[in-house]
């Protein structure tokens, strides 16, 4: 039996914003070289396949068109979006997902999509060699998360002009540089950027799982657990962040694109 397939347009209020995610969802195991292929066909930053457990929970896995990735928001909050809107889930139920990291959750406030994800520290270093030269910026600090390295910059000004130089971020070796700063805008705490040309994406629309540590990195220097922030990439898009402990909740919107069937597994 074909898979059903979605394109949701995530952390978005309108089409043809935020960051577009594929949305298989199986009814029945795949290979990870089909879900791999069926990712780099795609072409979008990540495709999600979700599968239905005998407990109603779901596993979940995310790929880039180059690798399997083991935490991804924007495509997450897409694959809930899609379960509630397919009728898989009632909108008051809560989705459960098995992942690479953990059990997620998402659960539907109002229009708003909340997922609860890991929170993830910050460590300062220093900056790797041709890190900034890459990135053509000059940082505040540099630091080390889970798996991508987090440069402050002086202003939003920054942050949105930044002109990467793909090719020499690659050979700096780094999986993902996000760039950001305290936000100029009113009703706004910070602005980000997040470059990943060594797994396939130049630059990510819109980074959930980027936030789970630009989240808790501005919490501690603004002193507040409630934040707004954009991501402002050229599509652009807006995300809530809660820290709550060790946790980080990611509010966002979701519009579905186009849905239809795939090829079978």
């Amino acid at each position: 039996m074909p898979c059903r397939f979605f394109l949701v347009d995530a952390f978005a209020d309108r089409p043809f914003a935020g960051n577009p995610a594929g949305v298989c969802i199986l009814d029945r195991d795949a290979s990870a070289e089909w879900m791999q292929s069926v990712a780099s066909e795609v072409n979008a930053s990540e495709t999600a396949f979700a599968r239905r457990r005998d407990d109603g929970t779901f596993h979940l896995r995310w790929f880039t068109p180059r690798i399997e990735v083991d935490l991804c928001g924007h495509a997450t909050l897409a694959t809930a979006h899609v379960l509630w809107a397919s009728r898989d889930l009632a909108e008051s139920e809560m989705a459960k997902f098995h992942t690479r990291s953990g059990p997620l959750t998402a659960v539907r406030r109002e229009a708003w999509i909340e997922l609860d994800f890991p929170a993830c520290a910050t460590t300062a270093i220093a900056p790797p060699a041709g890190l900034l030269e890459a990135l053509g910026v000059k940082a505040v600090f540099v630091g080390r998360t889970r798996s991508d390295v987090l440069i402050e910059v002086d202003s939003e000004a920054a942050v949105r002009s930044a002109a990467p130089d793909f090719a020499a971020l690659r050979r700096v070796g780094v999986r993902g540089a996000m760039v950001t700063a305290r936000s100029a805008t009113a009703g706004v705490d910070f602005v980000s950027r997040f470059f990943a040309p060594g797994v396939g994406i130049d630059e990510d629309p819109v980074t959930g799982s980027a936030h789970c540590a630009l989240a808790p990195y501005w919490a501690q220097k603004l002193a507040k657990d409630d934040l707004s922030a954009h991501q402002a990439s050229a599509r652009g898009g807006f995300v809530r962040c809660h820290l709550a402990g060790d946790r980080v909740l990611l509010s966002g919107k979701a519009v579905t694109i186009f849905r239809g069937e795939g090829v079978s597994t």
